[in-house]
């Protein structure tokens, strides 16, 4: 790691509902709300990690009616959120709990060829979210 940082531990994405994202990622992946500066933007916990969800504004021109269109003039090009767990059995767990409250998967969960386990769902603007374990992050000790 670089000095002077301490790696990452802050995303930001653009949602077109603030109270839809906020519903998905407090009431089902129980993220905390830190902050709150503005209806159009909200803070939040989740660990030793932040997430930052700006409601997304077309530019001139841009009705957002065409989806891909829609992505691509506000440059959105999140790949996915992972989400980290300590132990693989905590993925299924995650996926029957996810299940019940009918977030909408991408992926059923899967173990993979590195000893990783992982599955993905949809938030409400269609950004992917992995809930995973990886052995090299998911077993590391917090440095003191």
């Amino acid at each position: 790691m670089r000095a002077g940082t301490i790696g990452l531990r802050h995303v930001a994405i653009n949602v077109a509902d603030v109270a839809k994202a906020e519903a998905f990622y407090v009431g089902k992946l129980g993220f905390a709300i830190e902050w709150r500066p503005d209806a159009d933007s909200l803070y939040l916990r989740l660990g030793d990690d932040n997430l930052a969800l700006h409601r997304y504004v077309a530019p001139a021109g841009d009705d957002g009616s065409d989806a891909d269109a829609f992505a691509c003039s506000r440059g959105q090009r999140l790949g996915h959120i992972g989400l980290v767990v300590k132990r693989p059995e905590d993925v299924d767990a995650w996926a029957a709990e996810l299940r019940l409250k009918g977030v909408k998967f991408l992926a059923e969960p899967r173990s993979h060829r590195d000893g990783a386990r992982s599955f993905y769902v949809a938030d409400p603007d269609g950004n992917s979210v992995q809930i995973l374990y990886h052995p090299p992050i998911s077993d590391c000790k917090k440095a003191q």
